[in-house]
């Protein structure tokens, strides 16, 4: 709006700028044109009488006459008389008069006609006196003429200028006024977009924006009951298996550890049943995690720790202990991350290689931008289809190459949040040679 306001009142003014210009130059010119040929006719009209005599005027005074004529230097003059000579003044010489001009005034005619010498503008104004057998010619300098239009063009110039800035900055005002309320409700819908559901707008007193505050408001209210019922259905109904859960995880371990005893089909029967069941569990156990990660409980505990001797144990725990780990060099001894948040995304990242590509190939830690780091898992399974890359980090999401593997669906969804816990992303990628190479970037850490 604001570069709206100012294109259109630049072309307003530089189109009135050029009308004025033209109207006034021609006014200009005009005038000044037949003040000049009036007095060039009133000097060749006593030039004729002075001439005719009587008495016949003798050279000198026909020479003093033409130095007299002048214009008080405004101009020069310029007499040729056959038989008796030229006399003109010795500042402004007879070859300084345009050569077309003198031509058209020895054939008969008076002409005037605009020319310039040295850079300066000038009008001459020729004369033919037949009874004398003269010519008379008059050059006038158009100086102030040219002046004045520069001042004129200088003025409507600087115009156009102050009123583009006034224009701009009246529709810069204009459109803050009116796109202020967008503004805010996009800043306000921003907010909530990124977590910030108890984001509102402030009351407006203008009726018509009153009500899109009032409507916007309410749907930040209905979705935020949306999001924390489902959350709070979400929780409660996790633990609330927690209990049965528990109970027949404990009653199955009883019968595992009593397998000996049951016939070969029993046996068939009881390894599905362990197997659902600890999925189960950890399927409850994640879902958990996630209900306090959308809740907001859990805090971002940063520590300086070793990151060497932190992923070593972490692949030692979780029995992945011969998997190789690079630590690059320009990455520090120390840095500050959440030990926990770290070590969850390590575990699952190493189960979900463990699951689906039979296991992590290596285990890196490299720089990420200026401040950061990244951890990488590298395995030599199938690869992820790039379709399916963004997918899988969402919940309950499952590759092509794991549709018929165990596993509860949420692991790489934790990932993703806990590297958006702290300010980074998780993403997989080609790893070179074949396989997939998961990564998670960890900014500011150093």
């Amino acid at each position: 709006m604001t570069l709206f306001f100012s294109l259109t009142a630049l072309v307003a003014s530089l189109a009135l700028a050029v009308v004025t210009y033209g109207v006034a130059r021609n006014f200009l010119v005009d005038q000044r044109s037949k003040v000049i040929k009036a007095q060039a006719i009133s000097n060749a009209t006593l030039v004729r009488q002075t001439l005719l005599g009587p008495p016949t005027p003798t050279s000198a005074e026909i020479s003093s006459l033409v130095l007299s004529l002048k214009r008080s230097g405004e101009g020069y003059a310029f007499l040729s008389v056959v038989d008796i000579g030229q006399f003109n003044d010795a500042r402004f010489q007879r070859s300084s008069y345009p050569p077309e001009l003198m031509a058209t005034v020895s054939l008969g005619g008076g002409a005037t006609q605009r020319f310039s010498v040295a850079g300066v503008p000038y009008m001459a104004v020729g004369i033919n006196i037949p009874a004398a057998h003269a010519q008379y010619y008059e050059a006038v300098p158009l100086s102030d003429t040219d002046d004045a239009l520069r001042k004129i063009s200088t003025a409507l110039a600087i115009g156009a200028g102050v009123t583009t800035l006034f224009a701009g900055a009246l529709g810069w005002s204009t459109s803050r006024r009116l796109l202020r309320p967008i503004s805010r409700v996009a800043t306000a819908a921003g907010e909530i977009a990124s977590g910030g559901l108890d984001t509102r707008m402030a009351p407006e007193g203008d009726p018509d924006l009153a009500r899109l505050v009032k409507s916007f408001n309410d749907m930040a209210d209905a979705v935020q009951t949306r999001f924390e019922r489902e959350a709070r259905f979400a929780s409660d109904v996790s633990h609330e298996l927690r209990s049965p859960i528990t109970a027949l995880s404990a009653a199955v371990e009883v019968l595992d550890g009593r397998r000996a005893d049951l016939p070969e089909r029993s046996q068939q029967a009881l390894d599905v049943v362990v197997g659902q069941v600890r999925r189960f569990d950890q399927m409850v156990m994640d879902l958990l995690e996630l209900s306090r990660i959308d809740a907001g409980s859990t805090e971002m505990i940063r520590e300086e720790v070793d990151i060497e001797e932190l992923v070593t144990r972490i692949a030692q725990r979780y029995g992945f202990g011969e998997t190789p780990i690079e630590i690059d060099p320009k990455v520090p001894k120390t840095v500050r991350i959440d030990k926990l948040r770290f070590e969850r995304i390590l575990a699952n990242l190493l189960d979900n290689a463990r699951e689906h590509a039979g296991g992590p190939s290596r285990v890196k830690v490299e720089p990420h931008g200026r401040n950061g780091i990244a951890l990488a898992v590298d395995d030599a399974g199938p690869g992820v289809a790039r379709g399916e890359r963004a997918r899988i980090f969402e919940r309950f999401a499952r590759g092509s190459a794991a549709r018929h593997r165990v596993g509860t669906g949420l692991g790489l969804a934790l990932v993703a949040e806990h590297a958006h816990a702290h300010g980074g992303e998780a993403w997989v990628e080609d790893r070179p040679g074949g396989g997939a190479r998961f990564k998670v970037s960890f900014p500011e850490v150093m």
